[in-house]
């Protein structure tokens, strides 16, 4: 490296951790015109024209976000602020799961996606009304209510936003429709070669009639053959029925057979994850693929845009127990407290969700040529309680938390309000 060369910003001295590229190490990290230029130890400091100390802190490819709720306003209190779950809280990339359909994916992109200062991406309702607060209407999300022809028309024509399509596979619509919603919703994502994430555990509630003879166990069993390669299965922690641990307290054996024919499963943690149920499948064998923290307003202190309908009367989205505040960077934490280590975690939040969104070499990695996006961690050493919305504990040895992102370039401190604050027991 010539020391005639100049870069405008040197991270130096970090733990550099990038699983795309193989590099885990104390290194420095060179930026210029926003883009990174190179990954290696003692670069020269004279080379860059600022130069910001990141000794004793964890540097990794931009945070990815897969399981975002980001389409403020039009989806009522789900809909939070981009920037204050992205940039602000140290992530670099969004996935919206949902909240955009066929008929108001215009409207995302003009007022979130091409507005944000996170990259901002989308899964696209498989349902013509989006992702509205529909555990209060979910009639709204019948098979009446899927536009096959135009939802995957919407996504061919919006290939750069749109990577992938939102389902639900719940007892509440089981109990309503069957298994035909779902049936439509992987044809979209056949027809449109784009990966199908799929919501597991209860969200609508159950008809007045019931369950209609619907078996919340089968679910798994019916849906799974119908998805291919590459599609999630979501919320597989989820406290509610329906996700990956059966009513008898075992993991689905389907679940194994799935990933072993290339289906993903994202954490989708949000506040209805369990940590009892998280241990159960973790010790069977099941790790999570990517993670996706599922940041809404139902589970943070974030103020509903005035007229929004009252909280809804069960208890699927309401604040985590022990706190109103969360961050994807809490939640690795949370998945770390559960005995995975740094190194399986970084990949749910870097490689792997590139990977889901076909963007490998181009997001979640340090590659040179990349735009810069960057993520710096600080890992406090202690003793911290972790509590869930079963007021299940665990304890973990350490906490992290981000100190600043860059994104292309361009540096954002860690101010969002949703941000936990790092408190020892």
């Amino acid at each position: 490296m010539s020391v005639s060369t100049t870069f405008d910003l040197l991270l130096r001295g970090g733990r550099v951790i990038d699983p795309a590229s193989g590099i885990d190490g104390i290194k420095d990290v060179a930026v210029r015109a926003g883009k990174v230029v190179t990954v290696q130890a003692d670069i020269l400091p004279t080379s860059a024209k600022e130069i910001v100390d990141v000794s004793g802190k964890i540097v990794l490819p931009g945070l990815i976000d897969t399981h975002a709720h980001v389409y403020q306003y039009v989806t009522g209190r789900f809909g939070v602020n981009a920037d204050m779950v992205g940039v602000q809280s140290g992530v670099t990339t969004l996935v919206d799961q949902g909240g955009p359909s066929c008929m108001t994916l215009p409207g995302f992109r003009h007022f979130v996606a091409e507005k944000a200062l996170s990259r901002t991406y989308a899964f696209l309702s498989a349902y013509l009304v989006g992702g509205l607060e529909g555990h209060y209407y979910p009639s709204l999300y019948s098979p009446d209510g899927v536009d096959i022809e135009a939802t995957v028309k919407a996504a061919n024509a919006n290939r750069d936003l749109v990577r992938g399509i939102k389902a639900h596979a719940e007892i509440g619509g089981f109990a309503r429709w069957g298994i035909r919603v779902i049936e439509m919703a992987a044809e979209i994502g056949r027809r449109a070669d784009l990966p199908v994430y799929v919501h597991f555990g209860q969200l609508w509630g159950l008809p007045a009639s019931g369950t209609n003879g619907e078996d919340v166990d089968t679910i798994l069993t019916r849906v799974i053959p119908l998805l291919r390669s590459g599609d999630v299965l979501a919320h597989p922690f989820t406290r509610h029925p329906g996700g990956f641990v059966n009513r008898e307290g075992e993991v689905h054996p389907v679940v194994r057979a799935a990933l072993d024919r290339g289906l993903r499963v994202d954490v989708g943690h949000g506040s209805h994850f369990s940590y009892r149920l998280a241990r159960k499948a973790i010790a069977a064998g099941i790790i999570p693929t990517t993670l996706g923290a599922d940041i809404h307003g139902y589970n943070t202190h974030v103020p509903a845009p005035a007229g929004t309908p009252d909280e809804h009367a069960d208890d699927e989205n309401h604040p985590f127990a022990s706190q109103a505040k969360f961050s994807l960077v809490q939640a690795m934490s949370s998945m770390m407290a559960l005995g995975l280590t740094l190194e399986q975690v970084v990949p749910m939040v870097t490689s792997h969700p590139a990977e889901m969104l076909g963007l490998s070499g181009e997001i979640g990695t340090l590659r040179s040529g990349v735009d810069a996006d960057v993520t710096v961690l600080v890992e406090h050493p202690g003793r911290y309680i972790l509590r869930d919305n079963e007021k299940t504990e665990v304890i973990a040895d350490s906490l992290l938390q981000p100190a600043f992102c860059l994104r292309a370039g361009v540096r954002h401190d860690a101010t969002a309000p949703i941000l936990p604050r790092a408190v020892a027991a």
